[in-house]
């Protein structure tokens, strides 16, 4: 296996520049996660590891090699597509055994490796099955097993599981997790699904308009992100944005305010602010709880989502502007209904206003 350093990666096509000199380091071993907006870069920065695009600029190791001239098949690399790619023709065994069937391997080659790989995805039963007596999820694990009979150094993946539906899309992020903890080989992994980052990944890079937004382990971007971007993208409901004024600031810590959230001091560390300052105020949906007296947004229930395990209720607060809480209880909260709303301001962001 193998790790793989990024140093300064650009691609350019002509005046348009789509990845902007891009620093990632993975370590041998490590499940890496890509993860951002359509046409953020990470589809194309993850041809670019394979080979299938080249490099404008800067330096691409994986192990000890620099491999920017190198050709995807010398890499050592296998990718599966967000597109199964399997023959309607051949067999699950034949389409599994295509890559070494190319590369001239025995008959006892073959069978072995498609037997082991059978075995890790738990498909022996369907090895004698065409394409079309499958479902998208087995498919997928087709594709899936064409890769590990290769015995790459580094897997890929581009968006394996959008063409599924969700109960499948969750098996199967199951089921790839289950695979990187068997195998333990180097996995990079593309998706535009924050919950496919923040569940399968050791370590998640945002991308936002072809640059590196932040890098860490998913619970670190979750409960200390960066910026603006990182802090809105990670989070299921979204990070709640509240506008607010700098009252006062002590130290690393900032009093803020607006007409619907009484003063409330907070961690400074992203600042500078001063006393004057427009800042934005991010509040995770799941930190709020609802009090009887004294807390500290207040507003008016606008909408209640029932989803059993949790309530999340969109609130208007007296502001005019929406938030949303995430509350884990099932609570019913009739329209309209006045409500004062309560957070720790140690898990709050405060962020410089853009």
């Amino acid at each position: 296996m193998a790790g793989i350093s990024l140093k300064n990666v650009r691609k350019s096509y002509g005046n348009a520049h789509v990845i902007k000199g891009v620093d990632i380091e993975i370590e041998d071993g490590e499940f890496c996660v890509f993860v951002g907006p359509s046409g953020c870069g990470k589809s194309t920065l993850l041809r670019m590891i394979a080979g299938l695009e080249d490099i404008t600029s800067g330096e691409l190791r994986i192990g000890q090699r620099v491999v920017n001239e190198l050709p995807p098949k010398d890499r050592g690399v296998a990718m599966v597509f967000q597109s199964y790619a399997i023959f309607p023709h051949m067999t699950v065994r034949e389409n599994v055994a295509f890559g070494l069937t190319i590369a001239g391997a025995s008959k006892a080659e073959k069978d072995a490796k498609v037997a082991e790989a059978a075995r890790i995805l738990q498909m022996e039963h369907l090895l004698d099955r065409r394409p079309s007596q499958l479902s998208g999820g087995q498919r997928q694990r087709v594709a899936i097993g064409r890769a590990i009979v290769r015995k790459p150094e580094v897997f890929l993946f581009d968006e394996p599981l959008s063409n599924l539906d969700a109960a499948l899309r969750m098996d199967m992020r199951m089921e790839i997790g289950k695979l990187h903890n068997q195998l333990g080989a180097t996995m990079i992994y593309v998706t535009h699904d924050q919950v496919e980052a923040m569940t399968l990944a050791d370590k998640i890079v945002v991308l936002k308009d072809g640059q590196v937004m932040q890098i860490g382990a998913p619970m670190d971007l979750y409960h200390d992100p960066a910026n603006l971007f990182v802090a809105g993208f990670l989070g299921a409901p979204s990070m709640n944005f509240v506008k607010v004024t700098v009252q006062a600031v002590n130290g690393n810590r900032v009093l803020v305010s607006n007409a619907a959230l009484d003063p409330v001091e907070v961690s400074g560390k992203r600042g500078p602010f001063k006393p004057g300052d427009s800042a934005i105020l991010g509040l995770r949906p799941q930190y709020l709880s609802v009090v009887k007296d004294a807390g500290r947004l207040h507003g008016a229930v606008a909408l209640t989502e029932r989803l059993g395990a949790e309530t999340v209720v969109e609130v208007t607060l007296k502001d005019g502007n929406p938030l949303i809480a995430a509350l884990s209880q099932d609570a019913i909260f009739p329209l309209g209904t006045p409500v004062n709303l309560s957070f720790d301001p140690d898990k709050a962001h405060l962020f410089p206003a853009t």
